[in-house]
């Protein structure tokens, strides 16, 4: 069943489709992925490092870019709000405006996450991508997916979001309406863009770069293959890419006007407060969080979430003994009526001693994969 079409004139026969009226039909919206993201999982008070504000002098009331941030002076304007704010008053602004926003740097030091905690901070309703969406067997297919992302992110915010000001008029005057702003934004972009040693370039690697560079410079053109209008104006939506190594990337794609860069690199005091927030909950002191770092230094941040989630194993091995044994796992998981309920389970009480132990645990794995090198042993002549 193809549900990326519909009942649509040319696609499909005319005996299906009609041949006057509605000649085009969704017939299949109802099956379709929502591609936009909303964050109602992120639930709790996280922390939103330092690092990710981006200091911006609020000026005279006449111009300054959001209704209710008129009165205030001097605030700390968030890295990503700006990027994005100013993206939406490029038409306003005398000065080029970098369309792309690329944070870079470690894995697992919470780039993606803390895009989204102010994501939702700001009420943005993002259009989210991954690198694995950057290949396709079909040349073509995955520079058309980013048009068709980027022009549903334009909808989003054209069907929603209506101006809330005007820098020429200091916003007075205006109809204000709440509405959701979006964004484009593609993870680990370099892990599907990348070139590293030897690999190959694909038609697919190349259409995409300069898919996102042509949306770069011509943000508000971007054609999915329909007919010339001339008043299909899309409205210019901004992207953030996230990535590891950007050095890998095409150059001009990356080039100042294109793409603002942003390292992203959480010094000793980010972790602790962002792990302090994490086991806030479970009586973890910050005094006992600072023993941890500094038991295991070197480590991105995703190390210390794996340590919370190692500490879980026994309880869960107790709780499946509880329910009858893996031999009744599946049964009493998947098989049950609705309204019978599962066993209740125990959350474990976290402990300095327990979250040490569960680190020096996840250390020796590690050590022992970059120890033991099979690969060697299995292919002789790796090293040629």
């Amino acid at each position: 069943m193809n549900i990326a079409v519909g009942a649509r004139s040319g696609v499909i026969d005319d005996l299906f489709a009609g041949n006057f009226l509605g000649r085009d039909s969704d017939i299949v919206f109802d099956y379709r992925q929502k591609v936009t993201r909303s964050f109602e999982y992120l639930q709790g008070d996280y922390y939103i490092a330092p690092l990710f504000m981006h200091p911006v002098p609020i000026v005279e009331r006449s111009q300054t870019f959001l209704g209710y941030l008129q009165e205030l002076q001097g605030v700390m304007c968030l890295l990503l709000v700006c990027h994005i704010t100013k993206n939406y008053l490029s038409h306003l602004l005398n000065t080029k405006v970098p369309l792309i926003l690329g944070i870079w740097g470690g894995k697992g030091q919470g780039k993606s996450f803390q895009t989204e905690l102010i994501f939702q901070t700001m009420g943005i309703e993002p259009v989210i991508m991954s690198a694995g969406e950057l290949e396709s067997e079909r040349a073509g297919e995955p520079g058309k997916l980013i048009r068709e992302r980027y022009r549903t992110a334009s909808q989003v915010v054209q069907n929603q979001f209506l101006p809330l000001f005007d820098l020429r008029d200091g916003g007075e005057g205006l109809d204000l309406k709440e509405g959701k702003m979006s964004c484009l934004m593609i993870n680990d972009i370099d892990a599907g863009l990348g070139r590293f040693g030897n690999t190959q370039m694909t038609v697919n690697n190349q259409i995409v770069v300069g898919t996102l560079m042509n949306l770069a410079d011509n943000p508000t053109r971007v054609s999915v293959g329909q007919d010339w209008r001339e008043a299909d104006i899309t409205n210019r939506i901004p992207i953030i890419v996230t990535g590891n190594d950007f050095s890998t990337i095409y150059a001009p794609l990356i080039r100042d006007g294109r793409m603002e860069k942003f390292y992203w690199q959480p010094n000793r005091e980010d972790i602790v407060n962002i792990v302090h927030r994490m086991y806030e909950t479970d009586g973890i002191s910050r005094d006992e969080v600072i023993s941890i770092v500094n038991t295991f230094p070197n480590q991105a941040l995703d190390f210390y979430g794996a340590l919370r989630s190692r500490t879980y194993d026994r309880s869960i091995s107790k709780w499946v003994d509880d329910i009858g044994g893996v031999e009744n796992l599946g049964s009493k998981l998947l098989k049950r009526r609705k309204s019978d309920k599962l066993p209740v389970f125990t959350p474990p009480k976290q402990t300095v001693e327990a979250l040490l132990e569960s680190g020096n645990s996840l250390v020796k794995e590690q050590q022992l994969i970059m120890e033991t090198k099979l690969s060697k042993e299995y292919m002789k002549n790796i090293d040629d």
